[in-house]
């Protein structure tokens, strides 16, 4: 689970007094993990979902570079 809380403390801080080198370097991690969380959330949503036609035909949504 990503630390949400803590990057809002590092985004107040840097914004306010500045961050030192570990801190921004957490922060930057921080961030690509949030980054990734969400992308994976998003994926995840996506493959579960469904396009029901005019006749009720049901069709899993494909990407479409697999087409």
């Amino acid at each position: 689970m990503v630390d949400v809380k803590r990057i809002n403390e590092l985004a107040k801080k840097h914004k306010t007094e500045g961050l030192t080198e570990e801190e921004a370097a957490e922060r930057k991690r921080l961030h690509a993990e949030y980054i990734a969380s969400v992308k994976a959330s998003l994926q995840a949503q996506l493959d579960n979902t469904y396009v029901v036609d005019e006749k009720g035909n049901k069709t899993r949504l494909t990407r479409k570079d697999q087409q």
